[in-house]
């Protein structure tokens, strides 16, 4: 599947494309944006495909007559204010798309001639645009498939055996609340609940004392399926429309005290942050690397979720970093402080075997539902991706790049969330930065 579009040789008239390092020729990624100058807090949102520094208009560029055939019905999908229809249409007409823009935007493509001429009317600034949720997210369901950050946590529970025993054989998840999951940048309010420390007697209601960021990565689902009729794992990869980054964050003394015996309730559904943009599959196609092997006396997967295919190129090589910026960095203008680094090869199931799992007792999965993977942490401590694990919850205190300390996250802590895929011969590709700012509890 790697073709010219992959070329890391190729250039694009868009100058500030050229080695950039998030969104160059070879990503094109979609998201929705408010043109500069719409009204304020973002009027008129429409699709867009990031390039370089700037965002191509889908809804001008369709006007224009610029696409032809199946990508002119992929664009026209995409000029509404989400991109669920564009999703809904399936690979063939995104791959169509796809190819038609990069031979506009190509500097050496057959339709530069066409697109160049009307740049004005085609490209904004983003810095100086609105970005949006990309998608109406009907279902949000939080996986567990990070297999290290699994047994961090099971360790606090049993540090002989870490993994309950179905870890290996099931993907595990839960069903997380869509409604407040917001694009980067909306502020994360630190929410109230109950909670209860192992010394205290009795709960006591008021803000999160153990407030917590997970670097997950985001699976956005594109066609559906009929409810009843299961998604078979060798066809699984056709129903995603592309992935992202979200930051599940987690009120870990309201989890704590609450998620006994159903599970996470309050503790989650308080707010979940995503990447505004949708990295696709094509983009992502050098990057696709084996399923690294189970470690010996592992169980094999179930025939179920066991495709041979899905083993040698459905997992990704995609590195990951989590970063905290605190107040006092932002007035002395200092960088955040990287807290870790792990990479995509650390979950213990394929992207595939999700969407075949959920879907199995016939669930039927939508355009526009998003899974989180579980958080992505690394096999030591350099790679662990969450605060809880950092901080052996709260027992310890992590040491920032300022000088300053932290157990959990403060008010006025910003999460910030970086990702990208490099490969030698390939361009680099980034998925855009996921990162959300911290403010007091109300009440």
């Amino acid at each position: 599947m790697i073709d010219d579009t992959h070329d890391g040789r190729r250039q694009s008239w868009v100058a500030s494309a050229n080695g950039h390092g998030e969104f160059p020729l070879q990503n094109l990624p979609f998201g929705v944006f408010s043109p500069p100058g719409s009204a304020v807090g973002g009027g008129d949102p429409r699709g867009g495909i990031a390039i370089g520094d700037m965002i191509l208009d889908l809804r001008a560029t369709c006007d224009a007559g610029l696409f032809s055939g199946e990508a002119a019905r992929a664009a026209r999908a995409a000029s509404g204010p989400v991109l669920n229809p564009l999703m809904a249409l399936g690979a063939g007409a995104r791959r169509a798309l796809r190819r038609q823009v990069f031979a506009l935007l190509a500097a050496d493509g057959d339709g530069r001639a066409r697109a160049e001429p009307l740049a004005d009317r085609l490209l904004y600034p983003a810095a100086a645009c609105s970005l949006h949720l990309p998608v109406r997210i009907g279902n949000f369901t939080d996986f567990f498939a990070g297999i290290h950050h699994a047994r961090n946590g099971g360790r606090r529970r049993d540090p002989n055996n870490p993994l309950s025993p179905n870890y290996k054989y099931v993907p595990v998840a839960y069903h997380s609340r869509a409604s407040s999951v917001r694009e980067a940048g909306v502020p994360v309010r630190r929410p109230n609940g109950q909670r209860k420390l192992p010394d205290e007697a009795a709960p006591t209601f008021g803000p999160c004392r153990k407030l917590d960021y997970e670097l997950e990565l985001a699976i956005w689902v594109g066609p559906g399926n009929r409810q009843g009729e299961p998604i078979p794992i060798g066809r699984a990869a056709e129903h995603i429309f592309g992935i992202g980054l979200v930051n599940d964050w987690s009120a870990r003394d309201i989890q704590q005290w609450e998620s006994q015996p159903l599970g996470p309730f309050l503790g989650k559904s308080f707010q979940s942050t995503v990447s505004p943009w949708i990295v696709t599959p094509e983009a992502l196609e050098p990057f696709r690397i084996a399923q690294p092997p189970r470690p010996a006396g592992d169980p094999a997967p179930l025939p179920y979720l066991m495709d041979g295919e899905d083993q040698r190129h459905g997992a990704l090589d995609i590195a990951l970093e989590s970063f905290i910026l605190t107040p006092q960095m932002r007035e002395r203008g200092q960088p955040p402080s990287r807290i870790s680094h792990s990479n995509t090869t650390d979950l213990y199931w394929t992207p595939a075997q999700l969407v075949a799992h959920h879907t199995c007792n016939g669930c039927n999965l939508e355009a526009g539902d998003l899974f989180g993977t579980g958080t992505i942490s690394g096999p030591d401590e350099a790679g662990w991706a969450s605060l809880s694990e950092q901080s052996m919850d709260g027992t310890r205190r992590l040491t920032l790049s300022s000088g300053e300390t932290r157990t959990f996250l403060e008010d006025g802590d910003e999460a910030i969330f970086r990702a990208h895929c490099r490969r030698d011969g390939f361009a680099q590709i980034g998925l855009g930065e996921c990162r959300a700012r911290v403010v007091a509890a109300t009440g």
